[in-house]
């Protein structure tokens, strides 16, 4: 265990698997509510802000103007594994490097069910490709940027790309059996023999 200072006066608690094959950081996810566009929709709820290092909470009111709320809905581990660091470099060099918060349809009285935030594309666009979830990009504090970007400096791997050696073919072995005997001539082996060149 260890103390992560994000430079925002957080301290965020970092846990880092003996193997130091993962670590993880718990994030805060902020959720709005919002007057939905039409009669149909009530309101509208998107997550929109990520606190590094925070503590635990459930749907714990933030801030309010007029009928738009924001609420810290949950914390959850963010974690960020080896095996994944190409995931990771991919997402740090968009314009805009964003977490990916994965959310669904809550069974008890909660808006929503928090499931997953991750640092990975790939791993949102999977859970996007199955349809049952609602996953949103939220920008990520300079701070979260210069840790995975850290993580990610430590322990990635560029694959080697090796060009695969084809084997040089021989032109000096006699190849028995090839063309036809009675032609003289070597410029073409496979073509049928005039009468001019059977050999008597």
């Amino acid at each position: 265990m260890q103390n992560f200072d994000m430079s925002r006066g957080t301290s965020a608690t970092v846990s880092e698997s003996t193997s130091r094959n993962s670590i993880s950081m718990p994030v805060g996810i902020v959720i709005r509510k919002m007057p939905g566009a039409t009669k149909w929709v009530k309101f509208v709820w998107k997550a929109v802000a990520i606190l590094p290092g925070a503590g635990e909470a459930r749907w714990k009111e933030l801030r309010r103007e007029g009928d738009t709320v924001e609420y810290h809905a949950t914390t959850l581990p963010l974690e960020l594994f080896r095996t994944d660091t190409e995931s990771y470099l991919h997402g740090l060099s968009a314009k805009v490097p964003a977490l990916y918060v994965v959310m669904r349809e809550a069974q008890d009285d909660q808006p929503l069910d928090m499931v997953l935030v991750t640092a990975s594309p790939y791993e949102a666009q999977d859970y996007a490709d199955t349809g049952e979830e609602l996953v949103e990009k939220v920008p990520m504090p300079e701070g979260l940027i210069a840790w995975i970007r850290e993580f990610v400096e430590t322990h990635h791997e560029d694959e080697v790309f090796i060009k695969r050696r084809r084997d040089k073919a021989r032109i000096d072995r006699k190849e028995d059996g090839i063309g036809d005997a009675r032609i003289r001539q070597t410029s073409d082996v496979y073509r049928a023999p005039s009468r001019k060149e059977i050999v008597h």
